[in-house]
């Protein structure tokens, strides 16, 4: 590619040299010859000048060969004109056979007192001549020198300019090919990156950027294949999420599908059996519409953890931001959660923190997370169990108070911890029907917890009991309490 870039450069290089030559050429015959025909008329017109000072105007009286010597010693063509014009002496012909003169431009000055020049073919001899004419006493007189020394003398001057033009063009061919093998690197290397652009090569950049036109380009191109890069990643991240939360989706529908089969499937079952004579069974169609209860009430649970949990992940859940004592929220979800607990014989401590410890939260969003939290801990405590509800700062993080639940129930392997807030994920599914779970619970509170910017964790060893917790900032961070409508119809 180089190579091919170098030989087209060099080659323009060349055709523009040669057109130069061509042109200082064409040039150079021109003002050659006009020099030539300049010096040599101001020779011609002194020369003239001087042979009348000599002859103080006494042409008349020399002879024919005389008149021939001194033509030949001015090196031309000597003519004597009158002032009417008539030709009174000729070194090369008869002057009484020679026509009227007075036509003739360069002898029209001469008689006029100036000096005249004229290129042309002489009517005599039939030869272009160079005719040159001074004023004199007599007349005009007028030199005449052939063409073809015109031209030999024009030609020395134009070989001489050609000559020294050609050595110019040495150093100029060499510093063409310097600049040509320097640009076509360049170009070279810029080809190929684009090549590589082209190709998906987006990591790839020019190492060496100028100053001049090429170096912008050159900048302007990494920072092409720069974004370019950025855009692929941010392309393939967003792949990677899309695939990601098409998996979320598919396990989303599996899990949802399951769930609720289970309680439909109780429903319809217990509902034609009572359809089919058992509702008039005194001993079991009571039992049969307390199970289809206990269904639907599953059913219930399911879809409105469902919908909350929708509305968080869609960002159009409305939240109503405020100031909040910790000890308050912490009470109140206790005196709602405690009949629960004395039912089932656990018992229910809280320990608040401070009076004066605040956080800025939603209490109804504070509120589902306790009890969501809260009922978890009662239904995997045993009997004789335990379970604290207290506060107090977060640990490694300022501006933060972290509000923890911790029992004394069966615990959870190490192994779940990590899953434990995915949607649909148990420890134990069997148990967790059982106990009327919906498998959301968890994942409410996780997405509500980071909803008003804070975050949650589980510490628990089996047989042991589990610690979950989560932080709530002190002081507003700015975060939105209410989605418009128009942002709700571009979420879904």
């Amino acid at each position: 590619m180089t190579g091919r870039l170098f030989l087209r450069l060099i080659l323009a290089a060349l055709s523009i040299l040669v057109v130069a030559v061509l042109a200082v050429e064409l040039l150079a015959s021109r003002v050659a010859e006009r020099t030539y025909i300049d010096g040599l008329t101001r020779d011609l017109t002194a020369r003239g000048k001087m042979l009348e000072a000599v002859l103080d105007g006494g042409f008349r009286g020399e002879s024919e060969e005389s008149w021939r010597r001194m033509a030949r010693a001015l090196g031309g063509r000597l003519t004597l004109i009158a002032r009417d014009g008539t030709v009174v002496r000729d070194s090369e012909a008869d002057a009484a056979r020679m026509e009227n003169h007075a036509h003739r431009p360069e002898i029209l000055e001469a008689l006029s007192g100036r000096g005249g020049a004229a290129l042309r073919p002489s009517p005599t001899l039939g030869v272009p001549f160079l005719y040159v004419a001074v004023p004199v006493k007599a007349g005009a007189l007028r030199l005449a020198v052939p063409v073809a020394e015109v031209r030999t003398g024009s030609d020395a001057i134009r070989g001489q300019l050609l000559a020294a033009v050609g050595i110019a063009l040495i150093p100029a061919m060499i510093l063409a090919a310097l600049i040509a093998r320097y640009v076509s690197a360049r170009l070279g290397a810029i080809i190929d990156y684009a090549g590589k652009l082209a190709d998906g090569q987006f990591e790839a950049r020019l190492k060496k950027t100028g100053t001049d036109e090429l170096g912008i380009l050159e900048r302007k191109l990494n920072d092409t294949g720069e974004k370019l890069q950025h855009t692929v990643e941010q392309l393939r991240k967003e792949q990677a999420e899309l695939e990601k939360l098409e998996r979320v989706r598919k396990d989303f529908v599996i899990n949802v599908s399951h769930e609720l089969r289970t309680p439909l499937a109780s429903i319809q079952g217990y509902t034609e059996t009572l359809l089919e004579g058992a509702v008039h069974d005194d001993a079991n169609n009571l039992k049969f519409l307390s199970i289809i209860r206990q269904n639907a009430e599953r059913l219930g649970r399911l879809t409105s953890d469902l919908l909350t949990l929708s509305r968080i992940e869609l960002k159009t859940q409305q939240f109503r931001f405020a100031s909040y004592y910790v000890h308050q929220l912490i009470h109140e979800s206790v005196d709602a959660m405690r009949p629960i607990a004395d039912k089932k014989g656990v018992v229910l401590r809280a320990e608040a923190p401070e009076a004066a410890a605040e956080v800025f939260c939603d209490a109804e969003a504070v509120h589902q997370i306790l009890s969501n939290l809260l009922d978890n801990a009662i239904k995997y405590t045993p009997a004789g169990g335990s379970i604290v509800i207290g506060g107090g700062p977060a640990e490694g993080a300022r501006d933060y108070v972290e509000i923890f639940v911790k029992d004394t129930g069966i615990g959870i392997p190490e192994e779940d911890l990590p899953r434990l807030f995915e949607r649909f994920y148990r420890v134990d599914k069997a148990r967790s029907r059982e106990l009327g779970g919906t498998g959301l619970g968890l994942a409410i509170v996780k997405h509500l917890a980071k909803a008003m910017g804070g975050e949650v964790r589980v510490s628990s060893r089996p047989r042991e009991g589990s610690t979950f917790a989560f932080s709530l900032p002190v002081h507003d961070l700015g975060l939105p309490e209410e989605i418009s409508l128009q942002g709700q119809l571009t979420v879904l």
